[in-house]
């Protein structure tokens, strides 16, 4: 999917909402366990109560991974029921030396070989451009670089001085020689707020995946202020607050009412910055 193209679907639907698929055994509905696979058949549901409010999913890796084999094909499983024209973000978080690199982007970016085809993968850059690069090979794939998070251990590294910059506006500085904002994004944490400014300034054009709405406490409106651009460039993603808004057998209904209430929030908001 092409940045055009991922704009054309936040219009179309007057939403730039991200579900995030971080789906735990021990935290969905307990009336799903009797399914064969739980977790899979929680993802569908989830999928096809938000599909036309959302225009990303983005399951994170280590959900799925956690449960080995069963796992793998649950993640596997999930990524072919996305509808093609919604992105997919695999939240993976990887970054290696190069050929371990290479290796990573075959996983998430090589149906041929792994039975997956992600439109992105979050990536972490502290190894620098060689552990970045082998992800940028693929054509039409996007790497989604971590910037500035919204946990609470931001701070230890990523806010700290590296001579005139902070850490996270150097790796955002440097990145940009790496690829254009055709196939880089920037994971910018939604508690960050009034940081936002700072990172637009840095890179106005680039959409940036905002977690941290919700359940975290980031402010949409706040984020918005700062961050939206031209052609809107944000994903905001809210995971626990939409999946986990039911522990019942209307989990899928009460999934869909708070992804709406983000919707019809997002639909106000590009509205009034004259993008739809």
């Amino acid at each position: 999917m092409t940045k055009q193209q991922l704009f054309e679907q936040i219009q179309k639907k007057r939403s730039f909402l991200c579900v995030g698929l971080d789906s735990s055994l021990d935290k969905i509905p307990q009336h799903l366990l009797r399914y064969e696979n739980p977790i899979l058949e929680f993802n569908k549901q989830i999928i096809d109560a938000t599909k036309d409010l959302c225009v990303a999913y983005k399951p994170n890796t280590a959900f799925y991974e956690c449960y080995g084999k069963k796992g793998w094909e649950t993640l596997t499983e999930t990524w072919k029921y996305i509808p093609n024209d919604i992105f997919s973000i695999a939240d993976a978080k990887r970054g290696d030396i190069g050929n371990t690199s290479a290796m990573y982007a075959e996983t998430f970016f090589n149906e041929a070989s792994s039975e997956m085809s992600f439109d992105s993968v979050t990536v972490a850059p502290y190894m620098g451009s060689d552990s970045v690069s082998p992800f940028l090979t693929f054509k039409d794939k996007w790497v989604i670089l971590l910037a500035l998070t919204s946990n609470a251990g931001h701070a230890d590294f990523q806010s700290q001085e590296v001579g005139e910059d902070r850490l996270f506006e150097k790796v955002i500085k440097i990145s940009q020689t790496w690829a254009t904002n055709e196939q880089m994004m920037y994971v910018v944490g939604a508690t960050r707020g009034a940081a936002f400014g700072d990172v637009r300034k840095l890179a106005p054009d680039h959409f940036l995946l905002v977690p941290g709405v919700g359940a975290q406490g980031g402010d949409l409106g706040e984020v918005c202020k700062y961050g939206l651009n031209s052609q809107c460039g944000l994903l905001i993603n809210s995971s626990r607050g939409i999946i986990y808004a039911s522990q019942g057998e209307d989990f899928a209904e009460r999934a869909r009412e708070e992804a709406l209430k983000l919707q019809q929030e997002m639909e106000q908001i590009l509205v009034k910055a004259g993008l739809v």
